[in-house]
């Protein structure tokens, strides 16, 4: 088995259906298996990996063990020489895994590999690639310096050594995961994957931004962005001091003030940053059920080359492939006002997010 893709999901059963339709088209001849462990969903994601996907292995946990405990519980059930550990909320392209593999099996001392995120607009995530963060530099974070924090020495669509990569795509194999004892269960969620990237290192091994592939990732599906982000976050961060940092005691008691000044008053949630869409461009006729629920005109076309800005697009994936759906929305985030939505093959809703920090949007017809 070459790889395992393990995907932890909590109740967003709308987003995984998708992201499980991006994997069984990307992992097309590569020798996979996914697992999906679901950490106790109150919605129907279980009844929903039965029912649409078969031959997804499903592990149903009956209470909520957090992310670390959630994807270790999935790793030892794999048997990949690879395994890519992936947020639900995400949508990969159809040669995500035959690239990404190719450039692993090419490393020496490989540690982890991660790619390029966007959010649902196109825009990248800076968070794709960071520095460790030192006490000095989680410092300068909290109060808005985050020049040292990502590693901006490499450019979005380049690849090169990084420290840090995100929890939402990691590739890495499975001895080395196994080797340093997977995601600390000591974190319920955040900060784990900022702990395997750094221990991973100290192992040493060499982690790998690949820019050369693109994934999207929602982002503001797996958790809200409140107080209770804010206590989790800056705790896991703690956490994170106090198993590396022990001897940099004056840095660290700078760090846990900022840490408890910014769980107080808690984390902002942004409001999204998008106009009103003047009309909704389908790339298929037969959406013509949407009329009833979308208020803009609606405009069929499979030519998005020639859409105007300000315009919300709803990508039919029966018609356009992932691949061109992540290039358009990557080549176009800079260039116009757009918001996205995507059919999802042989359903009856579309999906998206305008907000990185909003929960998305599901609409059903």
């Amino acid at each position: 088995m070459k790889l395992s893709i393990i995907i932890l999901n909590y109740n967003v059963r709308y987003f995984l259906e998708l992201c499980l339709k991006s994997v069984e088209a990307a992992i097309k001849g590569v020798e996979a298996e996914v697992i999906v462990v679901d950490n106790n969903s109150p919605d129907d994601s279980c009844e929903m990996v039965k029912r649409l996907f078969p031959s997804v292995k499903l592990i149903e946990n009956k209470e909520n063990f957090g992310f670390s405990k959630g994807n270790n519980i999935g790793v030892a059930e794999a048997k990949g020489e690879y395994l890519c550990i992936l947020n639900p909320d995400t949508v990969v392209a159809e040669d995500t895994f035959t690239k990404i593999l190719k450039f692993a099996d090419s490393k020496q001392q490989l540690g982890i590999i991660g790619c390029q995120l966007i959010d649902g607009r196109g825009e990248f995530l800076p968070e794709s690639k960071r520095h460790i963060p030192t006490p000095k530099v989680a410092f300068q974070k909290l109060f808005g310096n985050t020049k040292n924090y990502y590693t901006n020495a490499i450019e979005p669509n380049k690849v090169g050594e990084t420290d840090i990569l995100v929890g939402a795509f990691m590739v890495l194999k499975r001895t080395v995961y196994n080797e340093v004892n997977g995601f600390d269960e000591d974190y319920f969620m955040y900060g784990e994957d900022i702990d395997l990237s750094y221990k991973i290192l100290k192992a040493g091994y060499k982690n790998y931004y690949f820019g050369k592939i693109a994934i999207i990732h929602f982002k503001g599906e797996s958790t809200l962005k409140d107080k209770v982000y804010a206590q989790r976050f800056y705790g896991a961060m703690e956490i994170f001091y106090n198993k590396h940092f022990k001897n940099n005691s004056l840095m660290a008691v700078f760090v846990k003030l900022g840490l408890k000044l910014f769980t107080k008053r808690g984390r902002p949630v942004k409001k999204a940053d998008v106009k009103p869409s003047g009309s909704t461009i389908i790339s298929s006729q037969i959406l013509k059920e949407l009329k009833t629920k979308l208020v803009r005109p609606i405009t069929f076309t499979k030519n998005l080359e020639e859409t105007a800005s300000n315009t919300q697009i709803v990508f039919d994936s029966d018609d356009v492939d992932f691949k061109t759906m992540i290039h358009f929305m990557k080549t176009n985030e800079a260039s116009n006002q757009n918001t996205y939505r995507i059919l999802v093959k042989n359903s009856n809703f579309i999906l998206g997010s305008d907000s990185n920090e909003t929960k998305g949007e599901v609409i059903h017809f």
